[in-house]
């Protein structure tokens, strides 16, 4: 049996590929939302109380952290929620296996691997980088077996980027895009489902604990390509994109918590960032699905979503 907290993109996706398979799935939202299907079973809860959690835990074999405040409240929210499931994985004895991001590797000139050090530039990186910190030294205190798999900006049903949000639709509509990116800076893109093969990957491998690993993500793509790929898989007008003036970015702040939270983490878009996947790929015999299924699959949430 297996505990999924959080409903969103990834959790989903590990939900439906453990049920596929005939695992019974316990997932886990304040809301008691997910997919449906006769092997998972919803389950409405607090993640921030361990107490709880840990009854709701019990007895499954590998506990897996998809869950994430919203954006904006991230600093405040983020730290006591990563420590209740922590907590949870120490009381029933779970492997805990997290979702993570490239936040917290900071500004990086070239390729981002595994190896590189915990460098974060901006609060929501130091988040990021402290949730992973207290996981790992529970692990080597012997409290608990954990792991982290990172990914970068998702593609796939649900997927919440600044691609997806900002430049999708407008391509989709035949309307004009904006991106703030540098339009042709080469960008990794990784697929939902690849990070869900990869986490019940590494919570399945003893082998895997103790480290981060990165989702089998397939070469990079930049704004624009990504967005003229995107026009012809959906078959509509060709994709019109231009970079978001600062300004405009500014003025959308005023009226999205969402969007003021963008400006510090601006340098993932302006200069190439490129997610190096090779260890992953390497150990658990994974190989990344095509950025044009990704896409796809995007698309056909996206317009069934509409």
């Amino acid at each position: 049996m297996y505990v999924i907290v959080g409903a969103g993109p990834v959790g989903s996706a590990i939900a439906r590929q453990l049920a596929a398979r005939g695992d019974q799935v316990r997932l886990i939202t304040r809301s008691g939302s997910g997919p449906e299907h006769p092997g998972i079973q919803r389950l409405r809860a607090d993640a921030t109380d361990p107490e709880a959690l840990a009854r709701h835990t019990s007895g499954a074999s590998v506990l897996y952290h998809c869950a994430q405040p919203a954006y904006h409240r991230w600093v405040a929210e983020f730290p006591p929620l990563g420590a209740a499931i922590l907590r949870a994985a120490e009381m029933t004895g779970a492997v805990l296996v997290s979702a993570g991001n490239l936040y917290g590797y900071g500004l990086v000139t070239g390729s981002i691997t595994e190896d590189l050090p915990v460098q974060p530039n901006s609060r929501k990186g130091r988040v990021r980088a402290g949730l992973w910190a207290a996981q790992l030294a529970a692990h080597t205190a012997g409290k608990v077996r954990t792991a982290e798999v990172r990914g970068s900006d998702y593609l796939g049903a649900g997927a919440q980027t600044i691609f997806t949000i900002m430049v999708l639709p407008a391509v989709l509509s035949g309307r004009r895009a904006y991106a703030p990116a540098d339009l042709d800076a080469p960008h990794s893109w990784t697929a939902t489902d690849d990070m869900a093969r990869t986490m019940i990957a590494v919570g399945a491998s003893e082998s895997a604990w103790g480290r981060a690993w990165h989702a089998p993500t397939p070469p990079p793509v930049c704004f624009r390509a990504l967005a003229a790929r995107a026009a012809d898989l959906a078959g509509t007008a060709p994709a019109r994109i231009g970079r978001m003036p600062t300004a405009l970015l500014r003025l959308a702040g005023l009226a999205s918590a969402g969007a003021r939270q963008i400006p510090e983490v601006l340098y993932q878009f302006d200069r190439p960032f490129i997610l190096d996947s090779t260890a992953a790929q390497r150990a658990f015999n994974l190989t990344p699905v095509s950025t044009d299924e990704a896409l796809g699959e995007t698309i056909r949430a996206l317009k069934s979503a509409a």
